[in-house]
């Protein structure tokens, strides 16, 4: 089975894992093949979850945070989910563990417009607070895209569950048993940056989303090389740079420091709901809102 090296940091330590090029299906990942029929599921997944963002931005006019959104689908039963188990997080949840009969894993990334980096990358001290803003705000709003997508599931006559758009990791370890970033991998809608953050056709700047079905849908390509300029062996690192909080170097990441600062931000607007955010690693550098073209 054909192989390729991706690096994860976890807990400040870079972790290099193999993971396969084919799915579970037998099914070679090869770059730009797509067929008729995976057009059509995601141009159906797409459809329904656009059609919710329409809705929301009708029904709150002030919460223009968002992009055109991407979406892509896992196979249920994709290796990937036990190398994860076995080199990244023990606690790692398996697709089936949450729904009997799992099929697929549909994984939606929901980018942020240009205008929300930008002044989130001005912003001297704190996250910006149409970043913190964007966050319940979308946490929201994936929450109803989610409850849209199970209906329209069920109505097919599938099975469908969801996940919490965020907190559902251990408190201590700061790390998910359902990690939306590890699932946007799996799916094919990106890689990891240096950053943490999954850099996807739109860029990093944005939020992800994901449930289970027992509908069974074409699996989504996984891309052949590094999004992310750095790992590609390309200099960049602006990422780190724009982390003052000695959180991310490029050689580490140490999630602790990086939560304090996102706990910070929550203490500074204090008149908000819960928005322990940041995200000055992924404002306003080359893979903010496109994947970055090499040198």
């Amino acid at each position: 089975m054909s192989k390729r090296q991706l690096s994860f940091c976890l807990s400040g330590v870079i972790i290099f894992v193999h993971l396969p090029l084919k799915s579970s299906r037998g099914t070679v990942f090869v770059e730009n093949t797509v067929d008729r029929s995976y057009n059509t599921s995601i141009q159906w997944l797409r459809g329904i979850i656009q059609s919710v963002m329409n809705g929301w931005e009708k029904d709150h006019p002030d919460d223009r945070f968002w992009r055109e959104p991407l979406v892509a689908c896992a196979s249920a039963d994709d290796p990937i989910f036990d190398v994860l188990r076995e080199s990244v997080f023990p606690d790692q949840a398996k697709p089936a563990e949450l729904l009997a009969g799992a099929r697929t894993v549909i994984v939606f990334f929901l980018p942020f417009r240009p205008e929300i980096g930008k002044e989130n990358e001005r912003s001297p001290f704190f996250a910006s607070r149409s970043w913190a803003l964007a966050y319940p705000a979308t946490n929201s709003l994936i929450e109803e895209i989610n409850l849209s997508l199970m209906k329209k599931i069920e109505e097919a006559g599938h099975r469908a569950t969801v996940t919490p758009a965020t907190h559902n990791f251990d408190p201590v370890k700061l790390i998910s048993r359902w990690s939306h970033k590890h699932l946007a991998y799996v799916a094919g809608l990106g890689t990891f940056g240096i950053h943490q953050q999954i850099i996807t056709s739109a860029g990093c700047c944005g939020r992800l989303g994901s449930l289970v079905t027992t509908m069974p849908l074409p699996v989504s390509e996984r891309p052949g090389r590094e999004f992310c300029l750095e790992k590609a062996g390309q200099e960049c690192g602006v990422c780190a740079d724009r982390c003052a909080y000695q959180a991310l170097t490029l050689g580490s990441f140490d999630r602790q420091a990086c939560y304090r600062q996102c706990l910070r931000t929550d203490e500074h607007y204090s008149d908000l709901p819960l928005v322990d955010v940041c995200g000055k690693c992924c404002c306003e550098v080359p893979c903010s809102y496109t994947i970055p073209a090499a040198s």
